[in-house]
């Protein structure tokens, strides 16, 4: 809580509910449906369009078993090993098996996996799986999802769903373990005014953080609200050194990175270097298929190896209605960029994907802030370890809002109380300083390079402490900006993002071992005892 912003009496609040929820992706959406058929009032606040979200970007598809030529124990075994040791069992095996049921209840809501002609699921094969288990909806499964929820949504007159609405702060009341939320500040995106929503519940369903990095194959919204705001109200944030680097994105000139699903090597493309060589067979028994960590740490070395920018994705031997059938949005984005993925090798590069630690959770979604719940990227539930394995970030986002609605409704009968409680009045400081405007986009530049460059694939110890004095200065600029002026999307973002880097660099300093995502050449080995990361404000 940043308590020069804020005059210590009671005021008006504008908005009140049982339950907010922060984000309209898989997470959020799945979460709300849920708490409102148990009967709570629900808001939704996005600070974007409501279809904007890291859901709607996801290619690849959802895994479940749902094949009889699978079983949960490969699945939980497949999961395991990906995860390189730090993984939770106990977290995988209660997901892995609930996979099943909650993706049968988004066939409920409409949504259409993809099917053989004998009516079973058509599933995809990605990195890291001993079987096919992945559902997809051809190469937009994310938007499939948006769109099936989106329209259960609006069905459900309970719940008020705002737009441009751009969380600030958390309100909590209480000291130690007594502290518990209140509510939320938010933004008005269009009109700058900020808004006091009183809610003994709170859902974060942020996403993740991958903006942070200067390449990255996350939407522009990624830059870590949720985290940044749980860390500042004192929850614990837990293992975000782990930021997963997507093996292929598509290199171009303008420094934009367009992903390229993980299923175009599940349907047999083969990474090359520039001398044509198929060279993941040196890296990993399973070659192409190996888990993303491994996948990443090869291409990086590659490129290191011949100082090339990038290296290959070669799938020429399918041919053109194939793919133009299986990945429709790839094979159109390449077109328009000048790639024909049936005649022509992809430039492909690692980039910054998925944020693999966050917000501490249990099974049920329960942060250690009472009333704060998270779901979906944005929190650390231990099923992931060191390294996600492909297509389980949708599962795990299904399965924890499904009981987190369960959660919810038992805090709440014990906590309605808090409607009589005062509420500290919001603050604007009027006004903006064109002349140091320059603070946000300089330091927005800043921040991206320089995790990129020190904080990224391969790491050293020496890199991550200049990364930490270099985030540090950001962070004074930043905050200095912040106490004087009214605050605006950017500054927020960029506010977040800040803190975010500071966390992602006080993880990795922690560990000192190499560990799935994790690679640091100071402590090339893994150390037997696994052990998690963590780190906590004192608000």
């Amino acid at each position: 809580m940043i308590n020069s912003r804020l005059r210590f009496r009671f005021s008006d609040v504008s908005k009140s509910f049982d339950v907010l929820v922060l984000g309209s992706g898989i997470a959020g959406l799945s979460f709300a449906l849920k708490a409102v058929q148990q009967g709570h009032t629900v808001a939704i606040l996005t600070k974007k369009n409501k279809a904007d979200s890291n859901t709607n970007w996801a290619q690849g598809g959802i895994a479940a078993v749902t094949s009889p030529e699978d079983d949960i124990e490969k699945h939980v075994q497949d999961t395991l090993i990906a995860g390189d040791g730090l993984c939770r069992e106990k977290i995988v095996r209660e997901i892995v098996a609930d996979g099943p049921a909650r993706v049968q209840e988004l066939v409920d809501l409409g949504l259409k996996f993809a099917r053989e002609a004998n009516s079973e699921y058509d599933l995809g094969r990605e990195g890291g799986h001993s079987a096919r288990r992945i559902l997809h909806v051809k190469d937009m499964t994310g938007k499939a999802i948006e769109d099936a929820l989106l329209r259960a949504i609006s069905r459900e007159p309970k719940i008020a769903l705002y737009e441009h609405l751009f969380g600030i702060d958390l309100i909590t009341i209480g000291q130690g373990k007594n502290r518990r939320l209140q509510g939320l500040y938010a933004l008005e995106v269009h009109d700058g005014r900020v808004i006091t929503f009183r809610a003994p519940v709170i859902m974060l369903s942020t996403g993740g953080a991958g903006r942070v990095y200067q390449f990255s194959t996350n939407p522009e919204i990624a830059t870590g609200d949720g985290i940044a705001m749980a860390f500042r109200a004192g929850a614990e944030i837990r293992n975000l050194e782990f930021i997963q680097f997507h093996p292929t994105s598509l290199f171009t000139q303008n420094n934009k990175r367009f992903l390229i699903s993980e299923a175009v090597r599940g349907e047999g493309a083969v990474l090359r270097n520039l001398a044509g060589e198929a060279f993941m067979p040196r890296y990993h028994a399973q070659a192409d298929l190996a888990p993303r960590d491994i996948v990443a740490r090869a291409i990086d070395s590659e490129m290191k190896a011949s100082g090339a920018p990038h290296v290959w994705l070669d799938i020429t031997h399918r041919n053109a209605t194939y793919l133009r059938k299986r990945f429709p949005k790839i094979y159109r984005t390449c077109k328009e960029l000048g790639f024909d993925l049936a005649k022509d090798l992809l430039p492909v590069v690692p980039a910054a994907h998925y944020t693999c630690g966050g917000v501490a959770t249990n099974l049920s979604g329960e942060t250690d802030l009472r009333g704060l719940y998270a779901c979906g990227e944005v929190a650390c539930t231990g099923l992931h370890g060191a390294n996600r394995l492909a297509s389980n970030s949708l599962l795990e986002a299904v399965v924890i809002a499904h009981r987190a609605a369960n959660s919810v409704t038992r805090y709440i009968a014990k906590h309605r109380n808090l409607a009589s409680k005062p509420i500290p009045e919001w603050i604007d400081l009027g006004g903006t300083d064109e002349d140091e405007r320059v603070v946000i986009s300089h330091n927005w530049d800043e921040l991206r390079r320089t995790m990129w460059d020190y904080v990224g694939i391969m790491r050293t110890t020496k890199r991550l402490e200049r990364a930490r004095t270099r985030i540090a200065n950001l962070e004074r600029e930043i905050h200095d900006y912040y106490r004087n002026f009214s605050v605006d999307p950017e500054l927020l973002e960029l506010r977040n993002m800040a803190t975010v880097a500071r966390l992602v660099i006080s993880c990795a300093l922690q560990r000192t071992e190499s560990r799935g995502i994790h690679a640091i050449t100071d402590f090339p080995k893994t150390r037997k005892r696994a052990t998690d990361s963590r780190v906590r404000s004192s608000p």
